[in-house]
């Protein structure tokens, strides 16, 4: 089974690779996540698998190999299960791989829960069910270590003011640094009243799980000030080499932003990008960075060259964010491209890849092929119905989206 890009540019011709769907007997695979593993030129796609589409019945992750062909095509591996990420009792969630180039070393960093202990039950409680636990490989995803619970070393004391957390989901990043980031969010008890959180006062807000030697021993930043829910970041690297640290984060109703000038230890005052469509109840959305091209073919600009109206003066990132655009439901997916990340408003309209429903998506950028990839829950009367796979280019989100939204018909 293989997915190859279109010669033609044009996103209606690209085809979808169904990796995981929903089987007959109520079996529904959840949560995508997608790493690129550049050394190998191999992609490692990540689900949850789950006895019913509901939260408190995921079981376990199941992964499939994708090997990246010369001619762009995509050979994918049958699924298989990552039994060892799991706690005995619990219930594996959130995965959320990252790769440290210096030992490579593959990270998936994933949450544990209690049973069928449900995310408003402890939201209620303020009883924590849930652990922070790592698998690690150094065969590319071939072999997994067993689980570590890395709760009380990197969370400790703080894990009560916390009435349940997750990372992700989604990738997490490697900084020019060396660093690693995991994005997470918490939900944060402000106040108790009897052992119990006083009502509507617990609200979730996203923060940084990293590393400064190479995932060794592991740290959690400061909250995000504004709430904001399921998260994913992106370095930026502005004109003068400098690192920045992005967060696109879930939030009821719109999307939050934020920065960290200090690689995610902490994040300054957090703002709504209005570009960005969120449905009321709001959805998981993926975010990349990419380094600037110097030259984009077909593009509606009047100028092509570096150093022009093409490139944003002061980055040499860009930005792609995914997720649905539809403000009633979850449907619509679409890509927007953000030439000026270090900006408030730099997202253009979005391209829509999938007009029907569609949920929680993860992005991977291949530097080879200056392509990108992505998985994305979708379906045609739900986005239940599967987890599919595509590639498409840049050239292929700057013709079809840019100042006019376009869609599939």
């Amino acid at each position: 089974m293989g997915n190859s890009p279109s010669k033609s540019g044009s996103m209606e011709e690209l085809a979808k690779t169904t990796l995981f769907e929903q089987e007959l007997s109520g079996i529904t695979y959840r949560i995508p996540a997608l790493i690129y593993l550049r050394h190998c030129h191999t992609f490692l796609a990540f689900a949850e698998k789950r006895t019913s589409p509901r939260d408190h019945d995921a079981k376990l992750f199941v992964m499939r190999r994708g090997t990246l062909r010369e001619d762009g095509s995509v050979q994918w591996s049958p699924s298989e299960d990552v039994s060892s990420a799991c706690l005995p009792n619990h219930r594996t969630m959130n995965p959320c791989p990252v790769y440290e180039k210096n030992s490579k070393t593959l990270f998936l960093f994933f949450i544990c829960v209690w049973g069928r202990t449900t995310e408003m039950m402890q939201r209620i409680t303020g009883k924590n069910k849930t652990r922070l636990c790592c698998v690690s490989s150094t065969d590319d995803g071939q072999t997994w270590s067993q689980a570590k619970d890395l709760t009380a070393s990197v969370i400790g004391e703080t894990i009560h003011k916390w009435a349940t957390f997750a990372v992700g989901p989604g990738h997490g990043v490697q900084l020019e640094n060396g660093r690693l980031i995991i994005p997470a969010y918490a939900y944060y008890i402000r106040y108790r009243c009897c052992s119990f959180p006083i009502p509507y006062t617990v609200y979730p807000y996203a923060l940084s799980i990293y590393s400064e030697d190479f995932g060794q021993t592991w740290h959690i930043g400061k909250m995000l000030k504004k709430k904001s829910c399921e998260c994913e970041m992106a370095e930026i690297i502005d004109h003068e080499g400098r690192s920045h640290l992005y967060c696109n984060a879930r939030n009821s109703g719109h999307r939050r932003e934020a920065l960290s000038e200090n690689s995610g230890v902490y994040f300054d005052k957090p703002h709504v990008p209005l570009e960005l469509t969120e449905p009321c109840s709001g959805c998981q959305g993926s975010v990349i960075g990419f380094p600037a091209p110097e030259f984009v073919p077909n593009d509606d600009t009047e100028s092509k060259a570096c150093g022009t109206s093409l490139l944003s003066p002061d980055t040499q990132t860009w930005l792609l964010f995914m997720h649905p655009t539809s403000k009633r439901s979850r449907t619509r997916m679409g890509v927007y491209l953000n030439r000026s990340p270090l900006h408030s408003s730099g997202w253009d309209r979005p391209r829509i890849i999938h007009g029907g429903p569609s949920g929680y998506s993860d992005l991977a950028y291949n530097a080879d092929k200056d392509q990108f990839s992505c998985l994305m829950e979708c379906g045609k009367e739900s986005e239940l119905e599967q987890i599919a796979f595509m590639s498409f280019t840049l050239n292929d989100v700057m013709q079809m989206g840019g100042k006019k939204e376009n869609k599939l018909r």
